[in-house]
């Protein structure tokens, strides 16, 4: 039987929070640190990889605080040994190096890096502009932080790639496409094709369908080669019209689909080996 290669499996990330589910939404979106850090612990024991972390201030709302991404981070390294990705999104209201910190100074292994700027949810701006983008790609290479590329429209792909000519990113790249969300490219079967076509032969690949569209672009991923992110950041629903009691039960889910269709999951070390990560020890 041919042993199966690391770079064959298949990287699971749980988003458990982002920014916009509250507890009107669904009970079970986690929101304080402890809660955030119990719902990555329960990801990564039924096969999550990656956590990508978004936190709240004590109202709720979203939030960029400094002290909440430290507590996240600290309980999560005290439980398990799953890849760090924090967001530098956390709001459209943050300033530029509130958006920075966390990543600046916790040194996860990854951290967003929103490829560009869009009409979000057809209401607001969500700024990414270019000086931005140039502080925040040094800056990741200056604490050995990989950028997680998020794009939302095909246009944010080639962004990606003046940056990577210009040194400001550095290859290997690793994309991951945002799909369905109001504003950005609708998740269809041949848009998922023209981003994938589009980025550099050496790139890695995950994607994230918005809502109703979860399932459909990870088994698209699962059949391509790709990668899947789930949780409650971008679906509150397991299935029509059932809430997720869970980020866990999103995870079992693509971990039974991925045995469905003969991908092996990662674990966190094959993933590491996969994007080729410096691994938290190696960081300075």
């Amino acid at each position: 039987m041919r042993k199966v290669r690391p770079v064959d499996k298949l990287i699971i990330t749980v988003a458990p929070t982002g920014a916009w589910p509250t507890k009107k939404d669904t009970p079970y979106v986690p929101l304080t640190p402890r809660e955030i850090a119990e719902e990555v612990y329960r990801s990564w024991n039924a096969g999550a990889a990656i956590a990508h972390i978004h936190v709240r201030d004590d109202d709720g709302k979203p939030s960029m605080n400094f002290d909440k991404f430290r507590e996240v981070v600290e309980l999560v390294r005290q439980k398990c040994d799953i890849i760090l990705n924090l967001t530098t999104s956390g709001g459209l209201v943050f300033d530029d190096e509130t958006r920075m910190r966390p990543f600046t100074e916790l040194k996860p292994e990854m951290a967003s890096y929103d490829c560009g700027s869009m009409n979000w949810m057809h209401s607001s701006v969500f700024l990414n502009p270019p000086d931005f983008l140039e502080k925040l790609g040094k800056r990741m290479q200056e604490v050995g932080v990989k950028p997680e590329i998020e794009v939302f429209d095909t246009g944010m792909i080639y962004n990606s790639l003046y940056y990577l000519n210009r040194g400001i990113l550095t290859p290997p790249l690793h994309y991951q496409f945002v799909m369905g969300a109001p504003g950005g490219i609708a998740a269809t079967h041949k848009n998922l094709l023209h981003l994938v076509e589009s980025i550099p032969g050496d790139s890695t690949w995950s994607v994230i369908g918005i809502g109703k569209n979860q399932l459909a672009m990870s088994v698209m991923a699962l059949t391509m080669g790709g990668h899947v992110r789930v949780g409650m950041e971008d679906n509150v629903y397991l299935s029509k019209g059932v809430l997720a009691k869970s980020n866990q039960e999103f995870v079992e889910k693509i971990v039974r689909l991925a045995r469905e269709v003969g991908r092996e999951v990662a674990t966190p070390d094959e993933a590491r080996e996969i994007l080729r990560l410096r691994k938290p020890s190696q960081q300075s």
